[in-house]
């Protein structure tokens, strides 16, 4: 059972992150840059794709037009999508889960062109290609 003390401590830690991290102010989807736009208690202005943030990846321009904030700032809610986003971690760089974000980074790889690529490929192809997965029994 939580004490006094811890809930006076969460509510310090609390008061303490809200002095530091600048907090949602407004948030909307324009429809002519394709973006979804927030601007922050510092004034700062933050704009990404919604192609780039897991749970938006699918959404149609209809599903962001609604965009809820989070009592404390520092989240913004999709209800067309039941998507969230912790506005904190979106700073850090961090625009899905680590399993998602990997996959991304996975995908971005796998389309590379490079000279080094396209020579292995050659090569491999003038090999037969991959070797065929032999079925287990």
């Amino acid at each position: 059972m939580a004490s006094r003390d811890d809930f006076e401590q969460a509510n310090q830690r609390g008061r303490d992150r809200e002095a530091r991290v600048p907090r949602v102010v407004s948030a909307h989807y324009d429809r002519k840059t394709g973006r979804i736009v927030i601007h922050l208690s510092s004034k700062l202005i933050v704009s990404f794709s919604p192609g780039d943030v897991e749970g938006l990846e699918d959404a149609r321009p209809s599903q962001l037009g609604r965009i809820e904030i989070s009592p404390s700032g520092f989240g913004i809610h999709f209800p067309a999508v039941d998507a969230d986003l912790y506005v904190p971690g979106l700073l850090e760089g961090f625009l899905g889960s680590e399993t998602w974000m990997a996959s991304r980074l996975g995908q971005i790889g796998g389309r590379s062109r490079s000279k080094a690529k396209k020579a292995a490929s050659r090569t491999n192809g003038r090999l037969g290609g991959r070797p065929r997965k032999v079925a287990e029994r």
